[in-house]
């Protein structure tokens, strides 16, 4: 799985569910995109959250495809911020544990952020 969708009342919840860090693959990519236009689409959705399962909000990029196509593929980081900037329905980051990189900036793309005490976040780039 790479990620869930379920709304509660008016808000969509959005969880990154891609083990052990919910790197941000291309398939949860497509499967952020895909919950984010279903909770544009629903009129009872007033909101949206995204969240990470398990330990980790986000650890960034899948590090399983570093150097391949699907790496840079659409959609990719930029176009997934890009959209969740672009949203008229708030969307809001829920941090624990770990935000890294492409994590991070995900989060940072959303309208507002909540964190956990504790939470680490970072920009590891090394370039």
């Amino acid at each position: 799985m790479t990620a869930r969708y379920q709304v509660h009342g008016d808000v969509a919840l959005i969880t990154l569910d891609n083990p052990p860090v919910n790197g941000l693959g291309l398939a949860t990519r497509l499967a952020l995109v895909d919950a984010l236009a279903a909770a544009h689409a629903d009129p009872a959705v007033q909101a949206s959250v995204i969240t990470g399962a398990g330990k980790a909000f986000s650890g960034g990029a899948d590090i399983k495809e570093f150097g391949s196509p699907k790496a840079i593929q659409e959609p990719n980081l930029l176009s997934l911020i890009l959209a969740i900037e672009a949203s008229t329905k708030p969307v809001v980051a829920a941090l624990h544990s770990v935000a890294m990189g492409g994590g991070l900036e995900l989060a940072l793309g959303c309208h507002y952020r909540v964190v956990l005490a504790g939470c680490n976040v970072a920009l590891p780039e090394v370039k």
